[in-house]
């Protein structure tokens, strides 16, 4: 018995959604693997110069700096917390930056 018209294109359109849904889910993978070959190779790298980043504690601040460009670097959130230190405690803390 031959499948209807009708049969044949709904069949056709299940067969493709079901391929496509395998295509995406590679691309899927594909994106998430990409982000993470990325992070690995620039995690505690410098954007500018893309040498590593000393980090220092200082008062619930983690402040990264680059060993090569002198570059200071601060992560999400630290920039609020730096703002609200006192005068006192901000010198302090860039010196610790001075040469």
């Amino acid at each position: 018995m031959k499948p209807s018209d009708r049969e044949a294109e709904y069949i056709a359109r299940v067969e493709f959604d079901k391929k496509k849904k395998i295509e995406e889910e590679k691309h899927r993978q594909l994106k998430e693997e990409e982000k993470k070959r990325l992070k690995e190779l620039h995690n505690m790298r410098c954007p500018k110069c893309g040498m590593e980043l000393i980090e220092i504690d200082y008062k619930a601040v983690r402040v990264d700096k680059c060993s090569e460009c002198d570059g200071i670097w601060l992560d999400a959130g630290e920039l609020e917390a730096v703002a609200k230190m006192e005068k006192s405690g901000l010198d302090k803390l860039f010196s610790v930056f001075r040469k």
